[in-house]
């Protein structure tokens, strides 16, 4: 009963928290309530005894991630008023993407497999279990291909955005590759010989 008011309870917040940084209007606010729903998916992982999952979202995401992008948001002067321009030309857009999302989520859970009477009871693991062991384990076994592909189109995104986001200018000096292998020794050091005076 602890164990069900608590699941409600996280999960509200969740809810609740996911909710409102689609719609607060400051990005400050909404970055801060994205902390707190990593907090409560956090709780969730705990209950579920994934710990290493929880610690890992507080840790990487919360401790790591979002601060940069406070950092990034409270540094960087963004004109919400430019950015809030065509809104309403895209809104039947999103609002189609939206109810294919709501259709495609409620086509999964209304299988068979999602329902109580499917789900498998809890098993009790002893106190030496690790599930970071069993997580390492089922990652880089049963998983290790899409695990690979989420790697290689994480790599790529990055690049893209990269590229996306430099910009040449004259003040800019990058450093040439080729050039660099190219150079010689001969090219850039010259060794001088200096004859040794003996002090009278």
């Amino acid at each position: 009963m602890f164990e069900q008011v608590v699941f409600y309870t996280f999960a509200a917040v969740l809810t609740l928290a996911a909710g409102m940084v689609i719609t607060v209007r400051n990005p400050v606010h909404a970055a801060l309530f994205l902390v707190l729903a990593f907090f409560a998916s956090s709780g969730l992982w705990l209950l579920l005894e994934a710990e290493f999952l929880a610690i890992a979202l507080v840790l990487v995401y919360v401790g790591a991630v979002m601060v940069l992008f406070l950092f990034v948001v409270m540094m960087l002067d963004i004109n919400l008023t430019v950015l809030r321009e065509g809104f309403a030309r895209y809104l039947p857009i999103a609002g189609i993407a939206a109810v294919l999302m709501f259709v495609a989520v409620g086509s999964v859970l209304t299988q068979e497999k999602f329902t109580l009477a499917k789900t498998a009871a809890e098993v009790a693991h002893p106190a030496d279990y690790n599930n970071t062991r069993e997580l390492g384990l089922a990652l880089y076994t049963q998983y290790v291909w899409p695990f690979e592909i989420a790697a290689v189109l994480l790599l790529v995104a990055i690049i893209a955005a990269i590229a996306l986001t430099l910009r040449h200018t004259r003040q800019t000096k990058a450093p040439k590759p080729e050039k660099q292998v190219a150079v010689r020794r001969e090219d850039r050091v010259r060794l001088v010989k200096v004859e040794a005076e003996r002090q009278g």
